[in-house]
């Protein structure tokens, strides 16, 4: 089966402005070129494919069915090529190292730390994607993925430790609790309603098992879909909330959070994972990085 030839790319680039946007006049502005190239660029393409483009309609033009169907054709090719052009003109994703992490670590751990990973690793060019959940199709599709997750790990994951996970109860110190919680055992906390996320609805029952406290008397109180909204609503004094050490660290030195029971080591862990069978040798360099801020916190 032999397939007809296009017609040429520059009668098709003249019918395609002049439909979009509905004058030969408009279409030769846009094209930098006069209203009689575009004029003989259209007749020439109606020969080709031997079929009226657009008719009269009053002092303007108004497209055909066999119109109507070629500019369906060509808004989508022109608009691919467009997008491949743009993206051809772009630095290439290929050559940096994608790399994943929840929005919430993100936004409130990595990013305030991405001029210090570009000084100690200026050759690293890293891309990233806010991914939530663990161990995903999507995120089996990037370089790596920074995780807090626990074991066991999934089948074919390559998982790097990179700290254990420690845990605590943040709240402000504007907060109306904060003074009488200074001091006080943890059970002070029960008759406080709780800050909590949805993506962890285990985080409090955990901390009151490592507080041999009863996670029955723990009082639920407003809920979060994201780690970081809880976090924004604890330093706003709206109530206490559990949060990852790494995480609420600079709000405890500034003095935006207060932790009174300190941080609880959990079965989870901050973990660099990738799909076992891809090696890339810049993943190494990114764990000593990690490995040495988690230690800093």
């Amino acid at each position: 089966m032999t397939t007809r030839p296009l017609p040429p790319l520059n009668a098709l680039r003249a019918f395609e402005a002049t439909a979009r946007l509905g004058g030969v006049g408009r279409a030769a502005q846009a094209l930098h070129v006069t209203h009689g190239a575009i004029s003989r660029q259209i007749k020439l393409l109606e020969a080709d494919l031997g079929l009226a483009l657009f008719e009269r309609d009053g002092r303007g033009l108004r497209l055909t069915a066999s119109g109507q169907t070629l500019q369906a054709a060509c808004k989508d090719a022109f608009e691919r090529l467009h997008a491949a052009v743009d993206q051809l003109h772009r630095p290439a994703l290929h050559d940096a190292l994608v790399l994943g992490c929840s929005s919430s670590v993100l936004a409130r751990w990595m990013i305030p730390r991405l001029p210090r990973l570009q000084a100690a690793l200026p050759a690293l060019n890293v891309h990233w994607s806010a991914l939530d959940g663990s161990f995903s199709e999507a995120q089996a599709r990037l370089d790596a993925v920074l995780l807090l997750a626990e074991p066991p790990w999934p089948n074919g994951w390559q998982v790097i430790k990179l700290a254990p996970e420690r845990v605590g109860a943040v709240l402000s110190p504007q907060h109306p609790a904060a003074a009488r919680l200074q001091g006080r055992p943890a059970s002070a906390l029960l008759p406080e309603e709780l800050l909590h996320t949805t993506s962890r609805p285990q985080a409090w029952p955990a901390w009151a098992a490592a507080h041999a406290l009863d996670a029955r008397a723990l009082r639920p109180g407003q809920g979060f879909e994201h780690l970081y909204y809880l976090l924004e609503a604890a330093v706003a004094g709206l109530g206490v909330a559990i949060a990852p050490e790494p995480l609420v660290a600079d709000d405890v030195a500034g003095g935006r959070l207060i932790a009174p029971w300190g941080f609880t080591s959990t079965a989870g862990a901050w973990v660099l994972a990738r799909h076992a069978a891809r090696a890339d040798p810049r993943v190494d360099a990114l764990v000593a990085w990690l490995k040495a801020e988690l230690a800093d916190r």
